[in-house]
């Protein structure tokens, strides 16, 4: 017991967790996990509920609770020595995770609880998806067969870990110092000073610019010199490519190629045509064809008027600035110019008065008036870097319901982005009570000089988002892990409460709360906001069709593979962008190098999703919008059908106990901006 991994109780010890410790802890535990499947496969009285499936379920459990530290440990502070354990372990893991897909007695077992009835919903919503699971993991096939859906699942496992690593080896390869302070022209004072820290970690005197966001954005946004944006435009989209900088250093084109083939098999195996319909088997969506004609109607509806606005700003760059012709480089500039002459407003102007301290009180202001919670920071709990702070929310009897840790800025060895993830799950049964604590992660530009992180009000955006993930799973009143917060949720509805949420950051009556300035505290000057909510849609178009780019390229990528010919990554992506694009971007571009969503993060034909649940959650948004934005029983509504139920029944009929009906699709366009 003197491996900290090991340890059953508690938040995770941060601190003590050593590299070395890892693979040791995990073949440990998956020989109590193999132990205790023996046991309860030949146990000679009827499975039932207590005997059989608690049983496997804390013992999965466990295991789950010790890798996770690690799982996060990697994504957050990825290290020589840690990502050579980590890689380990994850064939072992998916084989495991495949004997049991694959256990026949299991299987059974499972299925006689099933039908041995008296079982609440929670957990005939936990059994039903189980006997599914077994068959999407290959229980009826052949022993031959199975053998290969199990190499193919362990080689999966590999792959996308090592997709996700030469992503950030890239990102962190590349960097630009720059002594001549004109060449950067245009940027902030907020970017001028996070480029001079960087460089001061260094040990350089001027500015160093990265390809983390919190530096690539601002330049591709502000930067004057024109050849400067397009260097590091190149540097990002050609990361862990055959293109740019580091060509071939990182490249991803043949872990790519084998991820799309392995998929495909591994579907076949199972009796789909493609992994589209395989991945649809776990998702709200009924097929391939309702998705397609989801995405398809919203690009009618809306490419006309995204070509509509960039035909405005080619007019407007070539007017105001000479701009002859757009390039991809060219977009956010010359977009932050016309947003700013039409709306006099800019990101960096907003940035003073969301400071970081103050949107986070808000935040929680917010979710405490609609939940009926409480949400305070807590000192002690090991951390794994000084940066990560530690919050409970708890009941207004005082009764804690969760934990989670926030870990704000971005930095070296840090993936990219944003995202919510499981520390451990809510689990309540007669030897256990453990309550849920996530991890919030964000990648914000840190405080500078003394001051705090100002975020954008696009960053306060992300900040909701991924609280809304978190909500969900801190809230849950669900027992058992498989079904509990996030767990079980279809795919494509795991994204309602993030965007749902999100709502609240236009608002004036909760902008008051988590807005005020860096200096004076005072909130947004009213004459601000009406600018902040008229811009609100500029653009809206063109950002709905870079999204269905995405969207409807990952689902044909998935949906159309032949393994006759391979992915046709780059030719179908073309096809993609003559539908619903509005500017092709340069033959260099390696978009899908580095589309760790559908490669490395679980959104593989499924990243559909953010616009699929978007409808639900502006529908749902809809509601408070005729009732009040704070209306208590709405408030409460959401919370007991959506935040507390997690995957412990359909998400349609949770939907509709909260709205009273399906939902339409009219909201989001409204939200949106996108003409009828």
């Amino acid at each position: 017991m003197d491996n900290p991994l090991l340890e059953s109780d508690g938040l995770p010890p941060f601190s003590h967790i050593r590299p070395e410790q890892v693979e040791p802890a995990v073949d440990s535990l998956l020989a109590a996990c193999r132990a205790r499947i023996e046991e309860l496969t030949h146990r000679t009285d009827p499975p039932t509920w207590e005997n059989f499936v608690e049983p496997l379920e804390e013992a999965n459990d466990r295991l789950d609770r010790a890798w996770s530290p690690v799982s996060h440990l990697n994504a957050v502070m990825n290290n020589d020595a840690l990502r050579p354990a980590y890689n380990a372990c994850l064939p072992k893991l998916s084989e495991y995770a495949t004997e049991v897909g694959q256990n026949r007695a299991l299987f059974e077992g499972f299925r006689a609880v099933t039908e041995r009835g008296h079982l609440n919903s929670s957990q005939r919503k936990l059994l039903e998806n189980a006997l599914r699971d077994f068959h999407l993991a290959g229980v009826d096939l052949a022993p031959d067969r199975q053998a290969r859906y199990k190499e193919i699942s362990r080689e999966l496992a590999e792959l996308t870990s090592r997709y996700e690593e030469n992503l950030l080896d890239a990102t962190n390869a590349w960097s630009k110092r720059i002594t001549d302070r004109s060449a950067l022209a245009g940027l902030p004072a907020s970017a001028l000073a996070l480029a001079q820290q960087a460089a001061a970690d260094r040990g350089q005197e001027g500015w160093v610019l990265t390809l983390d966001l919190p530096s690539y954005l601002p330049v591709m946004t502000y930067a004057d010199d024109r050849g400067l944006r397009r260097e590091v435009y190149q540097a990002y989209c050609t990361r862990a490519s055959d293109q740019g900088p580091h060509a071939g250093e990182w490249d991803n084109t043949e872990i790519m190629d084998r991820i799309l083939a392995l998929r495909h098999e591994q579907s076949t195996l199972l009796d789909f045509g493609n992994y589209a319909q395989h991945s649809l088997a776990t998702k709200m969506a009924r097929s391939t064809e309702e998705v397609m004609g989801f995405l398809n109607d919203l690009a009618e509806r809306s490419v006309t008027q995204a070509r509509r606005e960039l035909e405005e700003l080619a007019q407007f760059a070539q007017a105001e600035y000479g701009c002859e012709r757009l390039a991809s480089w060219d977009l956010a500039y010359y977009s932050e110019k016309l947003r700013e002459h039409r709306h006099a407003i800019t990101a960096e102007e907003l940035r003073p008065y969301f400071p970081l301290p103050r949107v986070l009180a808000g935040m929680f202001a917010v979710v405490e008036r609609l939940f009926d919670i409480h949400i305070q920071e807590v000192e002690g709990p090991e951390t794994w870097h000084p940066d990560v702070r530690f919050f409970e929310i708890r009941d207004p009897d005082g009764k804690l319901r969760g934990q989670f840790y926030l870990d704000p800025f971005a930095r070296q060895k840090k993936r990219g982005g944003a995202w919510m993830d499981v520390c451990t799950n809510r689990f309540h049964t007669s030897r256990c009570d453990r309550i849920p604590v996530t991890y919030l992660v964000c990648n914000f530009t840190p405080p500078v000089g003394g001051r705090p992180s100002l975020l954008t009000h696009e960053e306060v955006e992300t900040l909701f988002h991924e609280f809304g993930h978190g909500l969900q799973h801190l809230l849950t009143r669900v027992d058992y892990p498989a079904v509990a917060g996030i767990n079980g949720v279809p795919w494509d509805a795991v994204e309602l409460p993030s965007q749902f949420l999100e709502n609240w950051c236009w608002e004036p009556e909760s902008l008051d709360l988590i807005s005020g300035h860096v200096d004076t505290g005072e909130p947004i000057p009213e004459a601000l906001y009406r600018r902040l909510r008229a811009a609100k849609n500029f653009q809206s178009a063109m950002q709905l069709v870079r999204q269905l780019e995405f969207a409807v390229f990952d689902f044909r990528l998935h949906l159309e593979y032949d393994p006759r010919s391979g992915g046709r990554i780059y030719e179908l992506l073309d096809q993609v962008r003559d539908q619903v694009a509005v500017m092709k971007p340069p033959a260099f571009n390696r978009f899908a190098h580095g589309f760790s969503h559908i490669f490395s993060g679980g959104y593989g034909a499924g990243y559909y999703s953010y616009k699929w649940a978007e409808v639900l959650s502006a529908d749902a948004f809809s509601l408070f919008e005729e009732r009040g934005l704070f209306d208590r029983d709405t408030g409460l509504a959401f919370r007991e059908t959506i935040l507390e139920q997690g995957g412990s029944r359909d998400a349609m009929d949770l939907y509709v106990d909260f709205r009273g009906r399906k939902p339409a699709i009219d909201a989001l366009l409204r939200h949106s901006g996108i003409a009828a």
